[in-house]
């Protein structure tokens, strides 16, 4: 194994998993029920909020509730950090898997209890639990190969299969009884999914060695104490916040979303900064942060367009496709597993691709063809609006082509990144930077929520080509620097 392997990475010798560790095999199908938890709430979730008080919903608003959606996945993925720190720091990443998936669960049962409030107090609990599991699982992953292993790709692209096998099985159950029956057992079903998952991963933790067991850079006496203290002061802070927002009477959906969303893009550009300057890291390590500094950019972007599947295409295809199938409407959350089916179909294909062309076909050129690719499934999506002027019910045919597109994008982008990252990654940020990863993700979303709002003033062939166009022209710049963004990574493929 190489010598700037993460700390504590031992793969376990043994069975193996469609060729690689066996240990895969327990992280894929932990993952697998995380995202049935995951995608089968978020499938429901905007609908949920726009749905009249009389069907159950809450009667909110289409611009909030896209912007409740957004923000909502900025905070899951903004509390990676966090969590990655708590795995390098204190517990490590195996640990912070189990209490993650613990405390997501509580967070889906919550959500189930048929009142306003709760929808709300679950959110927040799941994003307290995905903040501890899903960088930290990652990590494990990629602690299963050498650093710059060829294979490690393809071992990537093999745990997004996990990832999408769940995002597909979930709006089909979550869809129809949230939409069909009552909202809060749609939620209720993703809380079984996840209790799976905790489940799968205890029955499994003998598979996995050594991975994950240790904190790769332990906190221990005075400064874990002082660590905790200001981990404390900082909970204090934050709460003291909200409370002067309730009493001040600012406390509204609105308020609340607009300085999340602040916060994730103060937090973004605050840890860029501590890393980039920190003393304890060598030249090298920096150099590659300067590089990974564009292919965030590059991811942020990308997600910007492409979660609002959930929130302004979810609502797309509520309003303005024709679902009925011999007399029967299916529902709008179904096209949510379009995107996944697509993923699972594409995922070996992209994995072997990779393999084969090994190091021919750069990092930064395959970003680049995920921006193009994403920014052209919203130009279609242009003219599938412009085809619903008027009232018309368009054929649901366009979404899945749409989301084809991006699935073709998402394959060149976002498991690439993952693997990415881990290479990239300063020895002493290894859990840390897969949550630096998903902050990416957190930063599209929180602007994304935000954009989305627009969707509601312009009209809606205006709004998907104005963004699809930046996408593409964002791409294209992107390989004007591919050379440069290479020279920085300063030997990593």
């Amino acid at each position: 194994m190489s010598s700037d392997a993460p700390v504590g990475a031992r793969p376990p010798a043994g069975k193996t998993f469609f060729g690689h560790p066996r240990a895969l095999s327990t992280l894929f199908l932990t993952e697998m029920w995380e995202r049935f938890s995951f995608y089968g709430m978020r499938a429901i979730l905007v609908l949920y909020l726009t749905a009249a008080v009389a069907d159950g919903g809450l009667g909110i608003g289409e611009s909030t509730a896209n912007a409740v959606y957004g923000t909502y996945n900025a905070m899951v993925y903004l509390m990676a950090l966090p969590g990655g720190w708590i795995a390098d720091r204190l517990i490590g990443a195996r640990r912070s898997v189990l209490w993650g998936g613990v405390v997501i669960a509580a967070g889906h049962y919550v959500m189930a209890i048929p009142t306003g409030w709760s929808v709300f107090a679950g959110m927040t609990l799941i994003v307290l639990g995905t903040g501890l599991l899903k960088p930290n699982i990652s990590t494990m992953v990629g602690d299963l190969y050498e650093r710059d292993s060829p294979r490690r790709d393809a071992g990537f692209s093999i745990f997004y299969m996990g990832i999408n096998l769940g995002a597909f099985i979930a709006p089909l159950i979550t869809g129809f009884l949230g939409e069909k029956i009552n909202w809060h057992l749609g939620f209720g079903a993703a809380a079984v999914g996840m209790t799976f998952g905790v489940l799968q991963y205890v029955a499994g933790r003998r598979n996995l060695g050594d991975a994950g067991a240790r904190p790769a850079d332990p906190l221990l006496g005075a400064d874990r104490r002082r660590a905790l203290t200001r981990a404390g002061i900082a909970v204090g802070v934050l709460a003291l916040a909200l409370l002067v927002l309730l009493v001040a009477g600012w406390f509204t959906v609105d308020t609340v979303v607009n300085l999340l969303a602040v916060l994730t893009v103060l937090v973004t550009v605050g840890y860029f900064a501590r890393i980039l300057t920190d003393r304890e890291i060598s030249d090298t390590e920096r150099l590659r942060m300067k590089a990974y500094v564009w292919l965030f950019v590059f991811a942020a972007a990308f997600w910007l367009i492409y979660d609002q599947a959930g929130s302004v295409l979810n609502i797309f295809a509520a309003d303005r496709t024709d679902r009925n199938v011999g007399g029967f409407t299916f529902p709008a959350s179904w096209l949510q597993s379009v995107n996944p089916i697509l993923i699972i179909i594409g995922a070996p294909l992209a994995a072997w691709l990779w393999l084969k062309l090994g190091h021919r076909v750069s990092t930064p050129t395959k970003f680049a063809v995920g921006l193009v690719l994403n920014g052209l499934s919203f130009v279609l999506m242009a003219a599938a609006a412009r085809a619903a002027v008027g009232g018309d019910l368009v054929s649901p045919w366009w979404l899945v082509a749409v989301y084809a597109i991006q699935v073709a994008g998402e394959l060149s982008l976002s498991p690439v990144g993952l693997s990415a990252t881990t290479k990239l990654a300063p020895v002493k940020y290894a859990s840390q930077m897969l949550g630096l990863w998903f902050l990416a993700t957190a930063v599209g979303d929180a602007v994304g929520g935000q954009v989305a709002r627009l969707a509601q003033s312009w009209s809606q062939s205006t709004y998907f080509l104005t963004f699809g166009l930046a996408s593409v022209l964002l791409g294209l710049a992107a390989v004007m620097f591919t050379r440069q963004i290479r020279g920085l990574m300063a030997g990593i493929h």
